[in-house]
């Protein structure tokens, strides 16, 4: 059953792709579809077993690798952490490829596009069921290359070939941190194998590595290398560039990819690792600062945005941050928690984004929408559910409350409950980032939703509700958006988590936030909902009753405000210390180096050497007998010549 989850998606993609032209459109959403959707069923299986039964087991396939000692198998490893990113992976690419369906009917190339879909499903299958580093890392170069596809799917945009460039090469930074840290492991531990690695690591605590001539904690080196992967996959402070330039890409790619899966696979990582992290203080603080500092980063450029897409896109990666300071403090299963419903209601509010997209005839600016809540109802609906998930409204205290109520709230009270200043950074930015959550939330809702029509007449005539085909399988996550969070709670963060988890995910007894989180204050309960509220309410005033406020705004706050809306300059900032003297270094290189000198000494100077002497010696061919004749007696006087003075 377990292989039939991974495998199933790689045979819809094969088919898709090589039989793409015989089955036609329709044959290659069937099949793809239908495989998606028999793999999301198991994995549900599989998951209600798993996590009922509190076991875990290893199911090898094959030897991969024999190689002296460097032996290790392809192998699933089926635990509650497996078994939570099934379900995540599996259910929103179902939705995704069924929603695609009616959002991708008019593309001249669909058997191409859900292939690609496929092929994701399946690398991103294969990283969060390997049992070992090498097996990981091939999971996670095929999520790389499969979203090198399918952001540039559109590849006669330049702007969607620009993007997948830009994505390929950052990432590529971050895996350059998770291959060194995969090299480093298998120097101390003799093997990539996760349970042998696992059960070394606590005798290597006084084990030290040296570099530069400089000796460091082995343990931290090797989990801030594999943060480093983290951190590109994941879009955190520093290597974030790409996410929202991937937005190029189709809606429902980034519903699937940007949303609820790939930027994900970080957090994973670092979760399934945590028998390495717990043993580095200093790789913790690590992640906890930078998982903070992206929440509070991100949050203030979505404040300005005003592509809707560009607007979830760096809500993703504030949440994404709310996700590693929660790991930061070693409360894993929170983490994971806010994954998972966070996949549900992000992926909620990318498709519904597409449907406004779809609606408005493909414009995505919110500058030039409005009025729309009356033209498409259910996708208004759907949207303002997704939003208040995200912002996190609830009762404090009680039960009653949308996913992201429950899960942002326990990350933030394991931050608090840490009692240490790495704790409180990250919980106080993380309120802070709560608050700009809801007022761009709200912005959103307001300016695509609310107030006059800012398009012309003939894109407004053309509005409407999309195809059952779109909002049907919305359904889902909606239920998720809703129930999740209360669903959830017991097993992944309540009194029912240590046997939820079992053994896939260990917390050192000394690292107690999670558990002091359940004995934090009530206002600390109480603040993200008033900090919501505000932001919400303060969006509405701006929005809607003054709409003349917000243009206002951005003049009197002059250089802030260009900053946020140019998001930090991090762009023009690695724009001038990368690209520029990298084509500068390429120019010197293609000039003098290939051309002034390769060629102009190699090919380029013996072809030219070649014409002058061919030129030469044609000079000597006048067709004149007595020319040839004269050069003849030349000749013999040479020899003689030669002859008498040589002896």
């Amino acid at each position: 059953m377990e292989a039939a989850i991974v495998f199933l998606p790689l045979l819809g993609a094969i088919i898709a792709g090589f039989f793409g032209k015989v089955l036609r459109d329709l044959g290659a959403q069937v099949i793809t579809c239908l495989f998606i959707v028999i793999a999301a069923i198991l994995s549900w299986i599989v998951f209600f077993r798993v996590t009922g039964s509190g076991t875990s087991e290893t199911i090898t396939l094959f030897t991969w690798v024999a190689s002296g000692d460097f032996v290790f198998d392809w192998a699933l490893r089926i635990d509650s952490l497996t078994a939570v990113m099934l379900i995540v992976v599996t259910t929103v690419s179902a939705v995704v490829h069924i929603y695609s369906i009616g959002y991708m009917h008019h593309d001249p190339a669909v058997p191409r596009f859900f292939a690609y879909l496929s092929f994701f499903t399946f690398a991103m299958l294969t990283l969060v069921t390997a049992d070992n580093l090498v097996q990981m890392f091939f999971g996670w170069e095929g999520v790389g290359v499969a979203s090198y596809l399918l952001i540039g799917f559109w590849f006669h945009k330049p702007s969607a070939c620009a993007a997948a460039i830009k994505a390929f090469i950052v990432n590529r930074v971050g895996d350059f941190g998770f291959a060194l840290g995969i090299f480093a492991v298998f120097v101390l531990t003799g093997s990539v194998q996760l349970d042998t690695i696992f059960a070394a690591i606590p005798s290597l605590t006084e084990t030290t590595l040296v570099f530069l001539g400089m000796e460091f904690d082995a343990i931290t080196i090797v989990a801030l290398l594999l943060f480093m992967g983290a951190m590109g996959k994941s879009a955190q402070l520093g290597l974030h560039t790409w996410l929202p330039d991937a937005m190029e890409g189709p809606t429902p790619v980034s519903a699937l990819i940007h949303a609820a899966t790939m930027v994900t696979a970080g957090v994973f990582m670092v979760c399934r690792l945590s028998p390495i992290f717990e043993y580095s203080d200093v790789a913790l603080a690590v992640v906890t600062i930078v998982g903070a500092s992206t929440a509070f980063f991100a949050a203030t450029i979505g404040l300005t945005q005003t592509d809707i897409k560009r607007v979830i896109a760096y809500s993703t990666c504030s949440q994404l941050g709310y996700m590693f300071f929660a790991a930061g403090v070693s409360a894993y299963p929170a983490a994971m928690f806010h994954l998972t419903t966070h996949a549900f209601f992000k992926a909620l509010l990318f498709l519904g984004a597409g449907s406004v997209i779809h609606a408005m005839s493909d414009e995505q600016d919110m500058r030039r929408m409005g009025g729309l809540a009356k033209m498409i109802p259910l996708t208004y609906a759907f949207m303002w559910i997704g939003s208040l998930a995200l912002m996190g409204f609830g009762i404090p205290g009680t039960s009653i409350g949308f996913a992201g109520f429950h899960s942002k709230d326990i990350v933030l009270e394991a931050a608090y409950g840490a009692h240490t200043a790495i704790g409180q950074y990250a919980f106080w930015l993380g309120l802070i980032a709560a608050f700009m959550t809801a007022f761009y939330s709200g912005r959103l809702l307001f300016m695509t939703f609310h107030g006059d029509p800012r398009c012309d007449e003939k894109t407004f005539a053309h509005v409407h509700e999309s195809p059952a085909i779109m909002w049907a399988p919305l359904v889902i996550l909606v239920l998720g958006s809703l129930f999740a969070g209360a669903f959830f709670y017991g097993g992944f963060v309540g009194h029912d988590m240590n046997a939820f988890w079992g053994d896939s995910i260990l917390i050192l007894e000394q690292h107690q936030a999670l558990e002091n989180a359940h004995h934090v204050p009530f206002w600390v309960k109480a603040s993200p909902l008033v900090v919501g509220i505000l932001g919400l309410g303060l969006s509405y005033l701006i929005y809607c009753k003054s709409p003349a406020t917000a243009p206002k705004l951005a003049t009197s706050l002059g250089g802030v405000y260009r900053f946020s809306l140019n998001k930090w300059y991090f762009d023009e900032l690695y724009d001038a210390i990368f690209v520029k003297p990298a084509f500068a270094l390429g120019r010197v290189f293609w000039k003098r180096g290939d051309q002034g000198t390769i060629d102009h000494f190699g090919p380029d100077g013996v072809s030219g050497a070649t014409v002058k002497v061919s030129k030469g010696a044609s000079l000597l061919q006048t067709g004149y007998v007595y020319h040839y004749a004269f050069a003849m007696l030349i000749g013999v006087v040479a020899f003689v010549s030669w002859y008498v003075i040589a002896g």
